[in-house]
């Protein structure tokens, strides 16, 4: 699986349990943190953990594992980090606080829509 679509089927599971805001962010030619960033909110607590359990175990039983994970102590930003690409769950107002879309300006993002299309951002 390329990196553009574990990305993709990241933001589409995250779709798929109702992650609010789902945006892909591209990184290549930018950073070598990672080549996406899929940032996602949820709604709860218990949103965010159900969002994340989900994308874990459905990459899992496709053998794609998470190289490392953090936050799910206390909820407020889960990242499944798998190497070429991060998934960031955050509650609405942390993701406001760190505000990665204004960190990562420069890179080329990608909003998925409620219909689940995939459409590019205006620069």
């Amino acid at each position: 699986m390329t990196s553009q679509e574990l990305a993709d089927k990241i933001a589409q599971l995250a779709y798929d349990k109702k992650g609010n805001d789902i945006i892909i962010i591209d990184l290549k030619g930018i950073s070598d943190i990672a080549d996406f960033f899929v940032v996602v909110s949820g709604e709860s607590n218990v949103h965010i953990k159900m969002l994340a359990n989900h994308i874990e175990k459905q990459l899992k039983q496709e053998k794609v594992r998470a190289w490392h994970k953090e936050g799910y102590n206390k909820l407020n930003w889960v990242l499944l980090d798998y190497v070429e690409v991060v998934a960031h769950i955050f509650k609405p107002e942390t993701r406001e606080y760190y505000d990665l879309e204004r960190l990562w300006a420069d890179a080329k993002f990608t909003k998925v829509e409620e219909d689940a299309d995939v459409r590019v951002l205006p620069e």
